[in-house]
């Protein structure tokens, strides 16, 4: 007999609307890979999280929480980021749903980030292009990169 894994389900919610146990399980996957795994010693609890134009999109198997990335909504365009698989999920196209969700939703609009710069061309499949210098960044090199507006946001 074998048991089959729940079907992945995506989310996407304002931090307030969320279950206290999964915005706790969204937080921890950006812990783990941000400042475990990379060894980037920042604040990740940066009063964003919890703005009113924010949102935090998630991949979820039962219940757990394999990726999530980070939506801000800004006056002029929004911006992506905090974009973090589990380890043990990778490989499986989480994250790149969540961009794609998030581009088919927000790319009527200007969308920019900060990307670390080994996967510039990782979001360049989403149409984001680097739109100035490297700079560091918790000491990875990063790029920064705008997909510009399109009417139809894909």
């Amino acid at each position: 007999m074998t048991s089959e894994l729940p079907p992945v389900e995506y989310h996407v919610a304002r931090a307030a609307e969320m279950d206290p146990v999964t915005l706790y399980r969204v937080l921890k996957i950006r812990v783990d890979v941000f400042v475990v795994e990379q060894t980037a010693l920042f604040a990740d609890l940066d009063g964003r999280d919890i703005e009113d134009g924010t949102l935090i999109a998630w991949a979820q198997e039962g219940d757990e929480v394999l990726a999530t990335i980070r939506i801000l909504t800004e006056a002029e365009h929004s911006e992506i980021g905090r974009v973090a698989t589990a380890f043990t999920a990778r490989g499986r196209g989480l994250a790149a749903e969540l961009i794609r969700r998030a581009v088919a939703d927000h790319g009527h609009r200007e969308l920019r980030m900060g990307a670390q710069k080994r996967l510039a061309d990782w979001y360049g499949r989403f149409g984001f292009e680097i739109s100035g210098p490297d700079y560091v960044e918790d000491d990875i090199v990063h790029v920064p990169m705008t997909r510009v507006a399109t009417p139809s946001g894909s």
